[in-house]
């Protein structure tokens, strides 16, 4: 059996939040030992429609309305639920983003290696810290409820790494960020905030669109390379195997999720 649902998410402190394309669902671990689990429909944009029709536009429109749906998840579950609350990766984030503009300002390479160690170099502590945190074990949570119910398999034994995590945008992201810093050293505009902002949403949409066309052609050898990075950071570092209790949270969000969406849920695998 394949699912018809497209289902993607994101790990929380104690938790899994899965989406779709108009739902969202979320489960966590309560300290008492409860699970708390909310839902919610997602906002859309104003014109969506129109936005669907438009490469580039699409992928950041998208990104923005999966965003939306964290506020209301938020005040629902009524915690620090949301990984940017966690201090560790919070520092973790400053630190990336405190390393990117010093170096930007400061290497004196030439353009194009500096753009390698920067787009690199600026993504490396918040991996670090996702790692040493259980948000990697719920990471590998999600992951494995979702394919298992994409393809009526067990969850236990699916897989922990998945082709459609966001994790799988860094080599699109490294390509397309690496095109922009490019054009703007070459233009002589790198150090003003609005067209760095423009080349970047024009980046982050150029990353979208190499994503989706990834998704649909398994077994190019130039999809494959601009997979491999992602997929060995989820091996090594964003996803570990999740305990039966963290995984039974994932298998709670998505319950949820399908109920919402009015979905039955996969038949369970035979012993």
């Amino acid at each position: 059996m394949v699912a018809d649902l497209r289902i993607g998410g994101m790990a929380l402190r104690d938790g899994v939040l899965l989406q779709s394309q108009d739902n969202w669902a979320a489960a966590v671990r309560l300290p008492d030992g409860s699970v708390k689990v909310r839902s919610g429909h997602k906002s859309r944009l104003p014109g969506r429609g129109v936005f669907d029709r438009v490469p580039v536009v699409r992928g950041v429109s998208r990104l923005i309305e999966t965003t939306t749906a964290l506020p209301a998840m938020r005040r629902e579950l009524g915690r620090p639920v949301l990984p940017q609350e966690d201090p560790v990766l919070l520092a973790a984030a400053l630190a990336s983003a405190t390393a990117t503009v010093v170096l930007r300002k400061t290497m004196k390479t030439a353009p194009l290696a500096r753009e390698l160690v920067v787009s690199a170099l600026s993504i490396v502590p918040a991996l670090l810290a996702v790692r040493l945190s259980e948000l990697s074990r719920y990471h590998g949570a999600e992951h494995k409820s979702v394919a298992a119910y994409e393809t009526g398999g067990d969850p236990a034994t699916a897989a922990k790494e998945h082709d459609r995590c966001g994790t799988n945008l860094i080599g699109p992201l490294l390509l397309t960020n690496l095109a922009g810093g490019l054009v703007l050293r070459a233009a002589r505009r790198d150090n003003e905030p609005l067209p760095t902002l423009v080349v970047g949403l024009v980046s982050l949409g150029s990353a979208f669109e190499l994503f989706s066309w990834m998704a649909r052609h398994h077994g190019h050898p130039l999809a494959d390379l601009l997979r491999a990075p992602g997929l060995t950071i989820q091996r090594l570092l964003t996803t570990r195997e999740p305990s039966g209790e963290q995984l039974d949270i994932a298998q709670s969000a998505l319950e949820e999720l399908l109920r919402v969406e009015g979905v039955a849920p996969a038949p369970a695998p035979v012993a």
